[in-house]
């Protein structure tokens, strides 16, 4: 079971404070939204977990160590933070077992996430021509590749029609009730509540609320960042 604390993280840019003294934690079994208006930090609360920003103070652990202090960070963590960072003219498939060469996993892997992502039948097809649907999918089956037990997936949702989004909602759900973590950041509230067990609302970087999710969660939402909108 893999869990998540963070404690007094802090990043800042020159005179910009992005993320302040930010303490929470992300309990195994569960899927935790993670929310707040846009720039409040959320992002780059993610990248530090996942290295790929350094702290300015405080930490972003995984299991009490650093991301980078893991022995298999792949089979560890599995992080979609955004869905562009592919070669246009590289297949899905190569793309994937490439990830998998790079991480030491079986190429068995590769058709598993494949499989489990819904991608089989456009594996063999240029990423030029995936949609943005496509590409979350195929930026998922990166992240599923080491079978991690945490989930990072920031605005996992984008360009997911009705049906992906059912889709992803089960796997998500499905991860938590294997005993497996995670934390999804998003915008879009309606299905936060319908997926998230535990919430973590956060503006100007700082915690503003944690705990189960409520019943109206925008009320909460609104309420805890004064902001005149949910997105």
């Amino acid at each position: 079971m893999t869990e998540v604390q963070v404690r007094g993280l802090t990043k800042r840019y020159g005179d910009r404070t992005a993320v302040d003294a930010l303490s929470f934690d992300v309990p195994a079994g569960a899927v935790t939204g993670f929310l707040g208006p846009n720039g409040a930090g959320k992002t780059t609360t993610l990248r530090m977990l996942v290295g790929l920003a350094r702290p300015t103070a405080g930490a972003a652990l995984i299991d009490g160590r650093r991301y980078a202090q893991l022995p298999n960070p792949r089979r560890t963590v599995g992080a979609l933070l955004e869905a562009n960072g592919f070669h246009p003219g590289r297949r899905g498939r190569d793309h994937l077992r490439i990830l998998a060469d790079e991480a030491n996993l079986a190429e068995a892997r590769v058709e598993g996430v494949l499989d489990e992502v819904g991608l089989t039948a456009a594996a063999g097809q240029k990423i030029r021509t995936y949609s943005l649907g496509m590409r979350q999918r195929l930026g998922l089956a990166g992240a599923l590749l080491g079978d991690p037990g945490l989930l990072v997936l920031d605005e996992p949702a984008n360009g997911l029609d009705p049906a992906g989004m059912a889709w992803l909602r089960a796997l998500l759900r499905r991860r938590a009730a294997e005993g497996r973590t995670v934390l999804v950041a998003s915008h879009v509230l309606a299905e936060v509540a319908q997926t998230a067990d535990q919430i973590v609302i956060v503006h100007n970087g700082q915690l503003r609320h944690a705990g189960p999710v409520e019943p109206d969660l925008e009320r909460t939402f609104l309420a805890v960042t004064g902001a005149g909108h949910a997105g």
